[in-house]
Protein backbone atom coordinates (compact mmCIF):
# COMPACT_ATOMS: atom_id res chain seq x y z
CA UNK A 1 0.00 0.00 0.00
CA UNK A 2 1.19 3.48 -0.60
CA UNK A 3 1.82 5.86 1.66
CA UNK A 4 2.56 9.60 1.64
CA UNK A 5 5.94 11.05 0.18
CA UNK A 6 8.02 13.65 -0.86
CA UNK A 7 7.07 15.18 -4.33
CA UNK A 8 10.16 15.62 -6.94
CA UNK A 9 8.31 17.72 -8.77
CA UNK A 10 7.32 21.26 -8.01
CA UNK A 11 6.45 21.98 -4.87
CA UNK A 12 9.45 19.70 -3.88
CA UNK A 13 9.52 18.97 0.10
CA UNK A 14 5.42 19.26 0.16
CA UNK A 15 4.40 16.14 1.24
CA UNK A 16 2.18 14.33 -0.49
CA UNK A 17 -1.02 13.56 1.90
CA UNK A 18 -3.31 12.81 -1.00
CA UNK A 19 -2.60 9.89 -2.63
CA UNK A 20 -3.84 5.90 -1.31
CA UNK A 21 -6.10 6.31 1.81
CA UNK A 22 -5.21 10.30 1.54
CA UNK A 23 -7.45 10.67 -1.79
CA UNK A 24 -10.32 8.66 0.24
CA UNK A 25 -9.83 10.97 3.24
CA UNK A 26 -9.96 14.44 0.71
CA UNK A 27 -13.10 12.97 -1.10
CA UNK A 28 -15.02 11.98 2.45
CA UNK A 29 -13.91 15.30 3.97
CA UNK A 30 -15.15 17.20 1.08
CA UNK A 31 -18.62 15.32 0.79
CA UNK A 32 -18.97 16.22 4.64
CA UNK A 33 -17.87 19.89 3.79
CA UNK A 34 -20.70 20.17 1.64
CA UNK A 35 -23.24 18.24 3.85
CA UNK A 36 -22.49 20.52 6.80
CA UNK A 37 -22.01 23.84 5.06
CA UNK A 38 -25.33 23.10 3.35
CA UNK A 39 -27.22 22.28 6.65
CA UNK A 40 -25.88 24.74 8.71
CA UNK A 41 -27.03 27.42 6.08
CA UNK A 42 -30.27 26.21 5.59
CA UNK A 43 -31.13 25.66 9.04
CA UNK A 44 -29.34 29.38 10.18
CA UNK A 45 -31.47 30.96 7.09
CA UNK A 46 -34.67 29.25 7.56
CA UNK A 47 -35.30 28.12 11.40
CA UNK A 48 -32.20 29.55 13.45
CA UNK A 49 -34.47 31.06 16.23
CA UNK A 50 -35.40 26.91 17.19
CA UNK A 51 -32.00 25.67 17.33
CA UNK A 52 -29.15 28.14 17.84
CA UNK A 53 -26.74 26.49 19.16
CA UNK A 54 -27.42 23.41 17.17
CA UNK A 55 -27.24 25.32 14.16
CA UNK A 56 -24.05 27.24 15.24
CA UNK A 57 -22.48 23.83 16.17
CA UNK A 58 -23.39 22.65 12.39
CA UNK A 59 -21.67 25.85 11.01
CA UNK A 60 -18.34 24.87 13.17
CA UNK A 61 -18.07 21.44 12.12
CA UNK A 62 -18.99 22.59 8.35
CA UNK A 63 -15.97 24.83 8.71
CA UNK A 64 -13.59 22.51 10.08
CA UNK A 65 -14.57 19.75 7.32
CA UNK A 66 -13.47 22.53 4.66
CA UNK A 67 -10.22 23.15 6.31
CA UNK A 68 -9.05 19.83 6.97
CA UNK A 69 -10.12 19.17 3.03
CA UNK A 70 -8.15 22.15 2.32
CA UNK A 71 -4.70 21.29 4.21
CA UNK A 72 -5.08 17.66 2.91
CA UNK A 73 -5.06 18.94 -0.59
CA UNK A 74 -2.10 21.62 0.15
CA UNK A 75 0.23 19.53 1.83
CA UNK A 76 3.48 19.95 3.11
CA UNK A 77 4.64 19.71 6.90
CA UNK A 78 2.88 22.85 8.40
CA UNK A 79 -0.50 22.15 6.18
CA UNK A 80 -0.16 18.23 7.78
CA UNK A 81 0.49 19.55 11.39
CA UNK A 82 -2.45 22.16 11.04
CA UNK A 83 -4.95 19.11 9.56
CA UNK A 84 -3.56 16.95 13.13
CA UNK A 85 -4.67 19.52 15.09
CA UNK A 86 -8.39 19.87 13.40
CA UNK A 87 -8.76 16.51 13.00
CA UNK A 88 -7.98 15.79 16.84
CA UNK A 89 -10.03 19.73 17.74
CA UNK A 90 -13.11 17.54 15.47
CA UNK A 91 -13.04 14.65 17.32
CA UNK A 92 -12.72 16.31 20.55
CA UNK A 93 -16.31 18.41 19.21
CA UNK A 94 -17.72 15.03 18.06
CA UNK A 95 -17.35 13.56 21.48
CA UNK A 96 -18.51 16.35 23.31
CA UNK A 97 -21.44 17.26 21.40
CA UNK A 98 -22.11 13.57 20.93
CA UNK A 99 -22.25 13.17 24.63
CA UNK A 100 -24.07 16.20 25.54
CA UNK A 101 -26.80 15.36 23.28
CA UNK A 102 -27.28 12.37 24.54
CA UNK A 103 -26.98 13.09 28.44
CA UNK A 104 -29.35 16.97 27.95
CA UNK A 105 -31.09 15.89 24.77
CA UNK A 106 -33.56 18.72 25.16
CA UNK A 107 -30.45 21.23 24.66
CA UNK A 108 -30.61 20.32 20.96
CA UNK A 109 -34.00 20.66 19.55
CA UNK A 110 -32.69 19.79 16.16
CA UNK A 111 -29.77 17.85 15.60
CA UNK A 112 -26.36 18.87 14.76
CA UNK A 113 -23.20 16.87 12.07
CA UNK A 114 -22.05 15.50 15.36
CA UNK A 115 -25.42 14.96 17.31
CA UNK A 116 -25.15 11.17 18.80
CA UNK A 117 -21.82 10.89 17.48
CA UNK A 118 -22.46 11.59 13.93
CA UNK A 119 -25.42 8.83 14.01
CA UNK A 120 -27.57 10.81 11.17
CA UNK A 121 -24.13 10.96 8.85
CA UNK A 122 -23.45 6.81 9.60
CA UNK A 123 -21.21 7.61 12.62
CA UNK A 124 -18.56 8.72 9.54
CA UNK A 125 -18.44 12.40 12.10
CA UNK A 126 -16.47 10.31 14.69
CA UNK A 127 -14.39 7.60 12.27
CA UNK A 128 -13.26 10.63 10.09
CA UNK A 129 -11.16 12.18 12.21
CA UNK A 130 -9.69 9.35 13.87
CA UNK A 131 -8.86 8.12 10.37
CA UNK A 132 -7.05 11.33 9.40
CA UNK A 133 -5.17 11.04 12.51
CA UNK A 134 -3.56 8.06 11.85
CA UNK A 135 -3.09 9.14 8.04
CA UNK A 136 -0.97 12.35 8.83
CA UNK A 137 0.70 10.48 11.65
CA UNK A 138 1.75 7.95 9.29
CA UNK A 139 2.62 10.93 6.78
CA UNK A 140 5.02 12.50 9.38
CA UNK A 141 7.16 9.25 9.82
CA UNK A 142 7.22 8.78 5.92
CA UNK A 143 8.93 12.88 6.03
CA UNK A 144 11.17 11.75 8.53
CA UNK A 145 12.10 8.68 6.38
CA UNK A 146 12.79 10.27 3.19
Amino acid sequence: MAGPTTGTGPGTGRTRLVQGPGLLLVWLYGVMSVGAVSRSVYQILTDFGSAPLAHVLSAVAAVVYAFITYTLVRGGETARRAALVCCAAELAGVLIVGTWTLVEPSAFPDSTVWSEYGMGYLFIPVLLPVTGMLWLRRARGRDASA
